[in-house]
């Protein structure tokens, strides 16, 4: 069957990041299903990591703010006034978790599902592969989030261990 207005069936010339936006999904809805089987109360205590003391909280704060880091750098890219990744990576996570310290729970979880859906937004508009923005994509997306999956699974079991 054809579309109206469409004289042949072209196929869909699969994204330029097709495997990415994939690894990416996997990665975000394993996240989302991690942090949905505990309760608000467990999402705010300390453990996740020590030394500094983080929470599930924190972590999604970490992960929601780079990916909104990523979706302005892809914002960046596709208007040309894209610079250069020249960054210290430590001093910008520092800089992004102080700027969501304190929040409540829901405000970091909102801000964590409405980065990652402006991210991916913008990250479908890039048609052409570049290295910049596959440098993005691997420290905010898929390759960030695999970062922290393990030690997430490892923290909502124990979590999920102490309920009575």
């Amino acid at each position: 069957m054809s579309t109206p207005g469409r004289d042949t069936e072209a196929p869909v010339a699969p994204h330029a990041y097709h495997a990415e936006i994939g690894a990416e999904r996997e990665g975000w809805y394993e996240l989302v299903a991690l942090v949905r089987s505990l309760t608000p109360r467990e999402c705010l205590e300390p453990g996740y990591y020590r030394d500094p003391d983080w929470t599930v909280r924190d972590l999604v704060a970490h992960i929601g703010t780079w990916l909104a880091e990523a979706h302005a750098q892809f914002e960046r890219i596709g208007a040309g006034t894209y610079e250069g990744h020249d960054i210290d990576v430590d001093a910008l996570n520092a800089a992004l978790l102080r700027g969501m310290e304190d929040q409540p729970w829901e405000v970091a979880w909102v801000q964590g599902q409405s980065a990652r859906g402006r991210m991916v937004e913008r990250w479908y508009a890039l048609r052409e592969p570049s290295d910049e923005a596959s440098w993005w994509i691997r420290k905010a997306a898929a390759d960030h989030m695999a970062e922290h999956l393990d030690r997430l699974r490892e923290w909502t079991a124990e979590l999920i261990a102490r309920r009575p």
